[in-house]
């Protein structure tokens, strides 16, 4: 039984490294979001389609020099779909931040005010909006976190809540991903 464990667990380490071997950055967003190959996949993605999401960005790392992983995963969809052939033109992606996220989207003076180290997220912010992404900031969690909007970086607009955004968005087709 031992042996079978071991066995096991070396598998698995291997295949992980294998598919580690595997991951790829771009093409849209170069230095972020890199993605897994999926060689012949049973479900095929249709390249004409357009493809509407919403993320719900709720959530922030513990540690406050770590990128946001829930922009990472913006990149990703957006990586991922265009490597499998999807045209730019046909993702619509756009994120709302609130409650724990909220400082995530301050300029760099507000964030190093807050947390006394630069603020990780702008430079994946900045190749996000360059994409084409829609990125918003819950009105009501400025208030609540009692957020200067003066110190909100430019690549993130202010709505009256995320709920309007998640609903207007889902409204309009976009479909609401939020993990």
């Amino acid at each position: 039984m031992r042996s079978f464990i071991i066995l096991l667990c070396c598998s698995l380490t291997f295949c992980l490294k294998a598919q580690e071997v595997e991951r790829k950055m771009g093409p849209v967003i170069t230095d972020f979001g890199p993605v897994f190959s999926v060689e012949n996949p049973d479900f095929i993605t249709d390249p004409n389609k357009v493809y509407k999401v919403i993320f719900d960005i709720h959530n922030t790392p513990e540690d406050h020099t770590k990128v946001n992983s829930m922009l990472n995963t913006l990149a990703r969809f957006l990586n991922m779909h265009a490597q499998a052939g999807v045209p730019l033109k046909n993702l619509k992606v756009a994120g709302v931040f609130h409650n724990k996220a909220t400082h995530d989207v301050l300029n760099d003076a507000g964030y190093q005010a807050k947390y006394q180290v630069p603020n990780p997220n702008l430079r994946l912010l900045k190749a996000l909006e360059d994409a084409g992404a829609e990125l918003y900031i819950c009105g009501q969690s400025i208030g609540a976190r009692g957020v200067d909007r003066a110190q909100i970086d430019d690549t993130v607009e202010v709505a009256l809540s995320a709920m309007t955004v998640i609903l207007s968005y889902q409204a309009d087709g976009y479909q609401l991903i939020k993990f």
